[in-house]
């Protein structure tokens, strides 16, 4: 298949998924994408039909994903009309309805809604042929299926349902530690308090870390931890589940600490506020900082314009974190470095920016961890309660890289 905007490099913004749309370089199957889908710098992707509950999760390997269907698939669930619901901790591959057709300079990334991992919901995307999750080669042409996986509630979703995001690119959009501290110096890209970060106190390897806060009041607490045997959570609906029905709220002990319970699942909020200006796009990686004890946030897409405002640099949103610790209890300080980072050069600058009227954005200037799923209760939101902290810096934290579950 020949090239796309031969000699570009970069993500693809709005206007040209949209000419990509238009192409059929992206198609739905049997009907049009809807113009909503897409994002300044990604492609919300829609459940099908049908959820085939499987043996085992797998890969592909040199077959086609519906032969490995035939083979492992114990149940089929219709998600028409007011869907299904999906077990926790049960695995289940969805036909999404969109395909690919795309040109052999060109691949694209699939990662979770930022709702979708707040709900502590596993997704990955899979392809004919595919030796990886997430990622789809150059050139590839077929359909797309998406793992799903609940891991702390039951959840009910529907045909159309968009639990996860596709971004295309071409060539090597990744910028370099050197290259993101120069980003940071022209307009900062991490900041505390509405205080750029200053260059020294930086922790970049292959990308920008991010440390947790861990220092609200009782009454505001630091964040929130899943509870076991949960009721059912409703995915198609909106600000519509009791919190406390799902979570308990986790207060800080002394010493701006908290101890991580085994195979809990912990919604937290970043120390700094993230600025993605918008000729960059981020992705905050999943990392394992401690050789297996804790692992910190699923990968997710930061798109162009989440934390910006022009009239104001350096102000900034925080990010919700999404955290588990594995077969130990592991304790966290405040300010520690657990994800990262890393970003991506634009195509373009996108015609629409995160947050801005008319992008369907639900966490900008977010003051609150809970996904748009669930009621958010004024009195115990995070709005305007941060309080000034004695002056400080960063500490290095070692983190190093782990795969996926």
């Amino acid at each position: 298949m020949e090239e796309w905007h031969s000699g570009s490099v970069g993500v693809l913004p709005d206007h040209h998924l949209e000419k990509a749309i238009a192409e059929h370089v992206i198609s739905g199957v049997g009907e049009d994408i809807p113009g909503g889908n897409v994002q300044p710098a990604s492609l919300d992707l829609r459940l099908g039909d049908v959820a085939h509950r499987i043996q085992c999760s797998f890969l592909p390997g040199e077959r086609k994903v519906q032969e490995r269907l035939d083979q492992l698939t114990t149940n089929t669930l219709d998600l028409t009309g007011d869907g299904a619901v999906l077990e926790v901790g049960l695995p289940y591959i969805i036909p999404l309805l969109e395909r690919l057709r795309l040109p052999s300079n060109m691949r694209a990334r699939a990662n979770p809604k930022s709702s979708t991992g707040r709900a502590d919901v596993f997704t990955r995307v899979l392809t004919d042929a595919g030796a990886r999750f997430d990622d789809v080669r150059p050139g590839y042409v077929g359909p797309l299926y998406l793992e799903v996986i609940p891991l702390s509630f039951p959840v009910r979703v529907r045909r159309g349902l968009t639990l996860n995001q596709l971004r295309l690119s071409i060539g090597d959009t990744t910028l370099s530690d050197a290259e993101i501290r120069q980003e940071h110096a022209r307009r900062s890209l991490l900041a505390v308090r509405g205080k750029p970060v200053g260059r020294q106190q930086l922790q970049l390897a292959s990308g920008l870390f991010v440390g947790l806060n861990l220092r609200q009041s009782k009454a505001q607490g630091v964040g929130w931890k899943a509870r076991r045997s949960a009721p059912l959570l409703d995915m198609t609906q909106t600000r519509h589940a009791e919190p406390r029905l799902f979570w308990d709220k986790v207060e800080r002990e002394e010493g701006s600490r908290i101890i991580l319970q085994p195979n809990s699942f912990y919604l937290l909020m970043s120390h700094q506020e993230i600025t993605i200006p918008p000729h960059l796009a981020a992705e905050m990686a999943a990392y394992d900082p401690t050789s297996g004890e804790l692992r910190t946030h699923y990968a997710g897409f930061f798109d162009p314009g989440f934390g910006y405002r022009d009239a104001e640099p350096g102000v900034g949103s925080t990010a919700a974190l999404e955290v588990r610790a594995h077969d130990v209890a592991f304790m966290v300080e405040h300010r520690q470095h657990v994800c990262k980072l890393t970003y991506e050069r634009m195509l373009e600058p996108p015609s629409m920016l995160y947050g801005s009227s008319g992008s369907g954005s639900n966490y900008q200037g977010q003051t609150e961890t809970l996904g748009k799923h669930f009621r958010v209760d004024p009195a115990t939101t995070r709005q305007g309660a941060v309080k000034a902290e004695e002056s400080h810096v960063d500490q290095p934290f070692d983190l190093s890289p782990s795969t996926l579950p």
